[in-house]
């Protein structure tokens, strides 16, 4: 498995639909995954650069062709898991675009598995 790339973040298709709805009203989108202020530690959606990303945030990889960023002080908790997020029935984030809509992402997680942490060293940290 050390030759294939392993992603640390993957979408349901419920989000992929729901991340497409938005692109369609939106735009190109961007997500970050919020550390706990205020929406507690959902997955924000926002019109591409309406978040700020600077060197405290790290690029996890994309969702549906949409970047998904994390604090790098987050990603030292969580960098043994994979995140997938799903989009359920719910208030969206306060600032996320998906408010409006009656959905919400959510971020679901499972712990890589053996070889899967192998292949992920071998690729590096995320920048």
């Amino acid at each position: 498995m050390s030759d294939k790339q392993v992603a640390r973040v993957s979408v349901t298709p419920a989000a992929q639909a729901l991340i497409e709805r938005l692109r369609a009203a939106h735009g190109p989108l961007m997500f970050h995954q919020s550390g706990g202020c205020c929406d507690g530690s959902a997955p924000m959606c926002f019109a591409l650069g309406e978040f700020i990303t600077g060197d405290a945030d790290i690029c996890l990889g994309e969702i549906a062709g949409t970047p998904f960023y994390m604090s790098r002080s987050q990603f030292e908790y969580w960098e043994h898991t994979h995140l997938i997020i799903d989009a359920v029935p719910g208030n969206g984030g306060m600032f996320s675009l998906e408010r409006p809509t009656g959905m919400r992402f959510l971020t679901r997680s499972r712990l890589y598995d053996d070889a899967e942490w192998q292949a992920l060293e071998a690729q590096g940290r995320p920048s």
